[in-house]
Formats: C-alpha cells, sequence, structure tokens
C-alpha cells in the first residue's frame, strides 16, 4: 500500500479569517519503507502571517514575495496524493485548510483523491492516554532525532511524521490502522472500526488447560493478587 505523510504551513489558524497555506511537504511511504520521493513548495499567500505562525515557522512575507501560488502547483500536488492514504497529525487542520485552498480555485475537495487519511494525533492519543502528543514529544518518545527542528517546516515536519508513524505502527500495523483511518467532512472526524472481517480464532482445550495452570501458578506466588486468575474463576 502507498502512504503519503503530509504536512503544511500556514500564515494563522483560521481560514474564516482569511489564512492560507503557504508550504506542503509530501513524504512518501510504500511497503512500509520511506522511498526518498518528496513534495515539497513554499507558496505566496499573498497576506501577511499572524504573529503567532510566524513565530512558529518564521516565514516571511519577503521570502514568500516570489514563491508561486497555490493554482500554479496544485495539478503537482493532487497527482503526487492520487489514490494513496494519507498520514497526518491532526488531519482536520490541514485537511480544512486544503479544501479552503482548493475551493477558491474551483476544485473538489481533498477526500475526492486520496483513499483514506490515518490521523496520527488520534492514534497517539490512544496509544498513550494522558501524555504530550505533540510531534515533537512523539519524536522524543520514539527516539527519533529532532534538534535539527528549530522552526516548524512542512517537509521537515512531514520526515518525521513519516519515522513516527513507522516507529508507531511497528509490529502490529494490521492490528490498529483500520481504526485510526478517518473521513473529515465539515471539520469532523469519523473513525472507522469496522471489525466484521476478523477471522476470530478460539483455543483448544489443551491450550486452555496451559492457560489454566500457568495462572495458578501466578496466582501462588504473588499470594493471590493476580487479577486473572480471579477473574478466570
Amino acid at each position: 500500500m502507498r502512504y503519503v505523510v503530509l504536512d503544511t504551513e500556514t500564515t494563522g489558524l483560521e481560514t474564516a479569517k482569511g489564512n492560507r497555506v503557504i508550504e506542503i511537504g509530501l513524504v512518501e511511504i510504500v511497503n512500509r519503507q520511506l522511498t526518498g520521493r518528496t513534495f515539497h513548495q513554499y507558496l505566496n499567500p499573498d497576506r501577511d502571517s499572524e504573529p503567532g505562525a510566524l513565530e512558529k515557522h518564521g516565514l516571511t512575507s519577503e521570502f514568500l514575495a516570489d514563491k508561486p501560488r497555490f493554482p500554479q502547483i496544485v495539478d503537482e500536488f493532487l497527482a503526487f496524493i492520487d489514490g494513496s492514504t494519507l498520514v497526518i497529525h491532526n488531519a482536520v487542520f490541514d485537511i480544512g485548510f486544503l479544501d479552503y485552498e482548493l475551493h477558491r480555485v474551483e476544485q473538489q475537495p481533498l477526500k475526492t483523491h486520496y483513499h483514506d487519511v490515518i490521523d496520527t494525533l488520534l492514534l497517539a492519543r490512544e496509544m498513550h492516554p494522558g501524555k504530550r502528543n505533540t510531534l515533537d514529544a512523539l519524536c522524543e518518545r520514539y527516539g527519533i532525532d529532532n534538534k535539527h527542528r528549530t522552526y516548524h517546516g512542512a517537509l521537515l515536519d512531514a520526515k518525521l511524521l513519516g519515522d513516527v508513524y513507522l516507529a508507531m505502527t511497528r509490529g502490529q500495523e494490521a492490528l490498529i490502522i483500520d481504526e485510526h483511518m478517518v473521513s473529515v467532512e465539515e471539520g469532523a472526524v469519523v473513525t472507522r472500526s469496522d471489525r466484521s472481517a476478523l477471522k476470530v480464532i478460539y483455543a483448544n482445550v489443551d491450550e486452555l488447560d496451559c492457560h489454566q495452570q500457568q495462572l495458578s501458578k501466578i496466582d501462588k506466588e504473588s499470594k493471590g493478587a493476580c487479577l486473572w486468575a480471579k477473574l478466570n474463576t
């Protein structure tokens, strides 16, 4: 399966205030390998960034003045993601902004171009409840070097997220990915959790007997503190 890790930088947090996409970064994953194929583009938004956003990404209006505008790169961008499963950290935000840009150029919304979306923020919250699940926090948790991330940058962050995603799903991808494939419609995230196709394999008599013997042993050694032994009675 082909995955595309996606990240954007924007002039602010809300499209309702006319904020725009100013950077897009895409990184390709095929067969759980980073292929080295990427898409990266700075964009001229024809407006200034809000102070809070500028502090994070450092992309000034002067730097962006000679960069292409979204209509000039939209076809190449859509061709790169076509038919893929997108991997995004906080998918509602990025897809909302890209849909806003697509609407401005009278293009169909992003969902008509991709196969599925995996929101790594939702995945991280389930795997690490109660913990910080920012990209920096996940890099630290999974031992991924992000010391060069002095500013937020779409391509850099997409590459880091690609490493994080592979680390998060190593050895358990088949079990958890379907639950975090999402559709994004009108700002809402809908999580798919259809387990109807999963095959259930039950333990046989010998396996159940071995299991019970092991529980009894653990319960004895722990002086009756084995919760599984109590639940099994």
